[in-house]
């Protein structure tokens, strides 16, 4: 298995495009190993919602920063972009920070794709379009002057003029078993998130994963297993708790996610869910709790673990991780 990677989720929903890049980079210097962005058009809530390009953020990042790998997770690469498109982008910002570079790729959600006039289609559609678009971008990586009539995409004599010696790595996040085996097909690294009960990882996304793997005749171990660690930590537990609900959107069932397309209603819908927030999150006031909290997910066999902290103090809560739970959790898993 990959070596254990600690990372911070720099959340575009949450704050302004300056103020996340000198997050970014705040947790650089704090220790963190990766920062990873979201792709939205529309955040989960209006008021005070964010939502900066990726693509334009991640290459202020490629230069703001010098060390961490950078990442989405997670952009669409099959709606409201085109995959070609797509290709060129992670293509430049793969020459710009070379090495540090990974596109993070899902299926999607409505309350990013429709509000631009895409027609939001079933999820067999969206799987499809998904394994479709992410084989197009490897192969524009790897080819020269590509054709391709595919069923959803094609490309007439493309070239990706500028790209890194070695492909831009490309991670496939899933909620369920198909699109997980799939990562392991053709993935270089697979994505979930924390909060969603043992069951899910241990016996149906892992063992998706490496069944993908071992299908393709690929190497599973060597895959990067990448989650989102819905964290909230802080001295004061009840700060700790109260922080989770600026994030209740979260807690609502996914097919009722799905139906909501306005950030709006997305905002009023989660007011419902503000009591039981904090279910998706690992909340504690206390270092020795919180380690074993997270050290469960590492059992499950992650190695690649990525931290989203819920409050406003992202700057306290990225020095809080720098000098008490990194170290440590360096210290007791490599």
């Amino acid at each position: 298995m990959p070596a254990l990677r600690l990372g911070y989720k720099a959340s575009a929903e949450q704050f302004p495009p300056q103020r996340l890049l000198d997050l970014a980079v705040a947790a650089e210097q704090a220790g963190f190993d990766s920062v990873w962005t979201s792709d939205h058009f529309q955040p989960w809530r209006h008021t005070d919602g964010h939502a900066p390009n990726a693509l334009v953020w991640l290459g202020a990042a490629s230069q703001a920063t010098k060390r961490v790998v950078l990442g989405t997770s997670v952009l669409t690469p099959t709606l409201r972009y085109n995959p070609a498109v797509v290709a060129q982008a992670f293509g430049t910002l793969g020459c710009l920070a070379p090495g540090r570079v990974i596109l993070g790729v899902g299926t999607g959600e409505s309350l990013n794709e429709t509000p631009v006039g895409v027609e939001w289609p079933e999820q067999s559609e969206r799987f499809a379009r998904l394994r479709e678009s992410v084989q197009l971008i490897q192969q524009l990586w790897r080819g020269e002057r590509l054709t391709v009539e595919g069923e959803h995409y094609r490309v007439a004599n493309a070239t990706i003029y500028d790209r890194p010696d070695e492909p831009v790595p490309v991670y496939i996040a899933a909620s369920g078993p198909a699109a997980a085996r799939l990562a392991g097909r053709i993935g270089d690294g697979f994505i979930c998130t924390s909060g969603k009960g043992a069951e899910l990882y241990v016996d149906t996304l892992l063992p998706a994963v490496a069944e993908g793997a071992e299908k393709a005749g690929r190497d599973g171990a060597a895959l990067d297993r990448m989650i989102e660690m819905k964290v909230s930590f802080d001295t004061d537990r009840a700060r700790a708790m109260e922080d989770t609900k600026v994030w209740a959107a979260l807690a609502l069932p996914g097919e009722k996610k799905m139906e909501i397309h306005d950030a709006l209603l997305m905002e009023e819908a989660a007011k419902e869910a503000e009591p039981y927030a904090h279910k998706r999150w690992l909340v504690s006031d206390d270092a020795d709790e919180h380690i074993e909290q997270i050290a469960t997910y590492i059992g499950y066999g992650f190695n690649h673990l990525v931290f989203h902290f819920p409050g406003p103090d992202q700057e306290a809560a990225i020095a809080r991780y720098g000098e008490v739970i990194l170290p440590r959790l360096r210290a007791r898993f490599g």
